[in-house]
């Protein structure tokens, strides 16, 4: 599959078929994690795969809208390590949309569940360390999010968008 038809087919799947991710695809997952460009190419982003279902379980309830994680396959945490760049987060964000269009062409279907929280950092830091304590995550990372993996209980209808010109401006911001 292209990248245009992933992204266009991409959605937020949060109901999972029971069946395991073959470890090929699994594979794939993790070299796109590597892959995904980061500022300066630093290592400011690092990756967790997560298969082991009790822990897929205690995961879920990182945050009150994770319960689809129950039923992944697998999930992939991305910290972030601001030590190391002043982008961290952006190149943790890159990470998480460039897996998540690879699973969108392997057949699989995630889910995006925000760990790290920018407007309440009580909130972030509650979550944070919540999934920090049960995969031995250091303090000095940052965790952003958790993504979840399945291949897709329903195919979901086509995503209803607004006009493009509602977000697109062409060679100065129109109001």
């Amino acid at each position: 599959m292209d990248v245009l038809s992933a992204i266009e087919k991409r959605r937020e799947i949060t109901r999972f078929t029971p069946d395991p991710i073959p470890k090929d695809a699994l594979d794939m997952l993790l070299r796109t994690l590597y892959l995904a460009p980061s500022g300066n190419n630093l290592p400011s982003r690092e990756f967790i795969l997560v298969t082991a279902k009790d822990m897929l379980l205690e995961l879920r309830s990182t945050t009150p809208y994770m319960k689809w994680l129950e039923n992944a396959a697998a999930a992939v945490v991305i910290t972030g390590r601001p030590e190391i760049s002043k982008y961290w987060l952006q190149d943790a964000s890159i990470a998480g949309g460039y897996v998540w269009l690879a699973a969108v062409s392997l057949g699989l279907g995630a889910a995006w569940g925000a760990v790290y929280h920018a407007e309440d950092a009580a909130e972030s830091a509650k979550r944070e360390q919540y999934v920090r304590v049960r995969l031995g995550i250091p303090d000095s990372y940052r965790v952003v999010a958790i993504l979840g993996f399945g291949y897709p209980a329903a195919e979901p209808p086509e995503k209803k968008m607004y006009p493009m010109e509602c977000v697109v401006h062409l060679e100065k911001f129109r109001s």
